[in-house]
């Protein structure tokens, strides 16, 4: 369920967006502003990283249907929606945060089956059922169920077994880096307290973490926490299809490719690497390091690199002249001529 704070945010706001920005849209400005503002490329600069976590907060509710429904319809009811306090001065927002896991830091709650909440149910946690009586009360069911009529012990025909605390699902954030090596995050609940959650190195983007009894509490036992782990974007590596495998695009140089060099190639582990490039390589060409990939408890994968052709936008006199040599050496040569040839078949 949504907290109380999505009546004073404007997540359309935040990622400059239109209410009815499409699905394509939200996750356009989402990446741009993402990259804009990742911590990864503001070091040391809080401002950053306040804006990134406000981008992020936006993009996971617009981005899911249901919570874009649900926030669509409580800003709807604006200032509406923040009920008086009750006797003892309890809020909306402190009423249903300790029930739905409302409260909301770096990761959101919400509970399973908000969509159809039973207000009966509900209501009926507080005070001892408050919309009628319980089946198990004294005179409940009055006799009848046998000598000396029913005395209101638990009898499996007639009363459920007790009840497992729901369920919370919720997701968070985390830069590239802290994905491929492994960390900790302390998830924030609606009653103040908190949950620390290992993630394990290698975690791939939108990989769910199921902790069993962190959910919460019934009389049955807990219920348990669905954690959703999204990755941000590296600057440089990427992981190439949920595989294990990260790929990194270098340039190189014109001479480079014709003449063949030995080039230093970045690394995860900021460990450069020694990379042979044999001549007449061309730009695109893909090149595999062994064990240079995703670290994971299982093995490490592979560093996929792709070479692309750097060429000078200016050239002096002498390079010029050099070009137009090259130019002249290889005239008869016709690099599309394969590809007219297959165009004619």
């Amino acid at each position: 369920m949504a907290s109380q704070d999505w009546i004073d945010k404007d997540f359309y706001d935040v990622l400059g967006v239109s209410k009815e920005a499409t699905d394509a849209e939200i996750k356009k400005a989402y990446r741009t502003l993402a990259k804009k503002y990742h911590p990864d490329r503001n070091e040391g600069d809080a401002a950053a990283e306040q804006k990134f976590k406000e981008i992020s907060e936006a993009h996971d509710v617009l981005a899911d249907p249901e919570e874009r429904k649900q926030y669509d319809a409580i800003r709807a009811m604006g200032s509406g929606a923040r009920f008086a306090g009750g006797s003892d001065g309890a809020g909306f927002e402190d009423l249903f945060g300790d029930v739905f896991g409302g409260g909301r830091t770096r990761a959101r709650y919400s509970t399973g089956g908000t969509q159809n909440i039973n207000f009966e149910d509900l209501f009926g946690q507080f005070g001892g059922g408050g919309f009628g009586g319980g089946r198990g009360s004294a005179g409940g069911y009055g006799g009848g169920y046998g000598p000396g009529g029913y005395d209101g012990a638990y009898d499996p025909r007639y009363q459920a077994p007790p009840a497992k605390g729901e369920d919370i699902t919720t997701s968070t954030l985390i830069p590239f880096r802290s994905a491929m090596e492994g960390t900790t995050v302390k998830l924030q609940r609606g009653n103040g307290s908190s949950t620390t959650v290992r993630i394990p190195q290698g975690v791939r983007d939108g990989q769910k973490l199921k902790l069993k009894g962190k959910g919460h509490s019934g009389p049955g036992g807990n219920g348990d926490l669905f954690l959703t782990v999204k990755v941000g974007e590296h600057p440089v590596f990427s992981r190439r299809d949920g595989s294990d495998d990260l790929a990194v695009t270098v340039p190189i140089s014109f001479p480079e490719a014709v003449l063949g060099a030995t080039i230093k190639v970045p690394t995860l582990d900021g460990k450069p690497v020694s990379l042979k490039v044999p001549e007449g390589t061309s730009s695109g060409r893909k090149f595999r390091i062994k064990g240079k990939g995703v670290p994971t408890s299982k093995g490490t994968g592979n560093l996929i690199v792709t070479v692309e052709i750097e060429v000078p936008k200016v050239l002096d006199d002498d390079a010029r002249r050099a070009a137009e040599a090259f130019a002249e050496a290889t005239s008869g040569e016709d690099p599309r001529a394969h590809v007219m040839a297959r165009a004619a078949e």
